[in-house]
């Protein structure tokens, strides 16, 4: 079996205005059928999640494992 790239960053809450996780930047249905998605499908989506983060409300409260590992990077 291989491994299925997902965008999930365990920040799982949906931005009520525009339908987007803080986190990923999936909606819901998205999220739902991801396994079962095509990779060429998962990679369309994948494609408009920077844009679709952009438009979210508001930002998670905690640091994110992205967050802190750009961090960690910037240190380095």
């Amino acid at each position: 079996m291989t491994a299925i790239e997902s965008p999930c960053i365990l920040v799982c809450s949906i931005d009520m205005k525009t339908g987007f996780c803080f986190g990923c930047g999936r909606t819901r249905d998205e999220i739902s059928s991801w396994l079962t998605m095509t990779p060429e499908t998962r990679r369309a989506v994948m494609a408009e999640l920077p844009a679709r983060l952009e438009t979210v409300e508001r930002r998670p409260r905690r640091e994110t494992r992205r967050a802190r590992m750009a961090r960690e990077r910037g240190l380095l």
